[in-house]
């Protein structure tokens, strides 16, 4: 089986699928990457060279996997950075075309649209697209603090309050809500998975580094686990300290790209694990 990822690509360093692509194969997962942009390195360097494709230059690309037979093979769909608006259409027809081959398969929606650090960083209409669309076509949908209380339209600030906000956009269509990024007791930062068995958090240290695709991986861990387990709790602590390892090793490398090739072992099997608890 396979998963359809569609998002960014940088040729230097690990953002969208530069980042997915290669922890969801050390899963196990055969991966279908469809690049929205192709940039030289991620835009919060300041500078980058590059270009966003064009929706039919995506559909096309798409059109000619399913040409191939291989929509049927089709596991799940992750999408992620739309570079334009229009590109969402692409992401929804793929979706659908996937969906009447495989009628099984998932479609995990990374609503990027911006963070707490950068407020949103998307081009008019991808934030609504995301609220007015993608939410109630997903399966899974894995917000950040910001965008979660963005598409769920209330703040959070709390647990509670990320409770209250993820069961509010399960009503709209998710099956399962992760939402990272969330606050914690001082020195740790959590991450909430919200579905049909109920809530489950899982809290790790906050490590001194803001690491330019850490959600993206997250998302693609979350996919691959929740796609080999069957389990929200399961998927949820794998992820955890699988992102936390990674992000440990690149606090400790002192780089600002993700380190995981380097740490690549620990994305199937991270020597330190953290409790979840079932709080909802």
């Amino acid at each position: 089986m396979a998963i359809l990822s569609i998002q960014s690509a940088v040729a230097y360093g690990h953002v969208g699928n530069s980042v997915a692509v290669f922890p969801l194969q050390r899963l196990g997962f055969e991966v279908w990457p469809v690049d929205t942009v192709q940039f030289s390195n991620h835009t919060g360097y300041g500078a980058w060279r590059g270009r966003a494709w064009q929706a039919a230059d995506i559909a096309a690309v798409i059109a000619g996997i399913g040409e191939r037979g291989g929509f049927a093979r089709c596991e799940a769909v992750l999408s992620g950075y739309l570079g334009e608006l229009a590109l969402g259409n692409a992401v929804l027809d793929a979706v659908a075309a996937v969906r009447a081959a495989s009628p099984a398969a998932l479609y995990c929606c990374d609503p990027v649209i911006g963070d707490d650090h950068s407020g949103s960083f998307v081009r008019p209409g991808i934030a609504e697209f995301f609220r007015d669309r993608a939410l109630c076509a997903a399966h899974i949908l894995t917000p950040n603090r910001f965008e979660l209380a963005y598409l769920a339209g209330r703040s959070v600030a709390t647990l509670e309050d990320a409770v209250a906000a993820a069961s509010r956009l399960r009503a709209l269509g998710p099956r399962l809500v992760l939402a990272t990024s969330l606050p914690a007791a001082e020195g740790e930062i959590a991450m909430l998975a919200l579905g049909e068995a109920g809530g489950f958090r899982v809290a790790t240290p906050r490590l001194p580094l803001i690491a330019n695709g850490a959600g993206d991986l997250t998302a693609a861990l979350f996919l691959g686990h929740f796609l080999r387990t069957r389990d929200a709790a399961q998927a949820l602590g794998a992820t955890a300290a699988a992102v936390y390892a990674v992000i440990e090793a690149t606090a400790q490398a002192g780089a600002a790209e993700l380190q995981i090739v380097a740490a690549q072992e620990a994305l199937v099997a991270p020597r330190r694990h953290f409790p979840v608890q079932k709080v909802a």
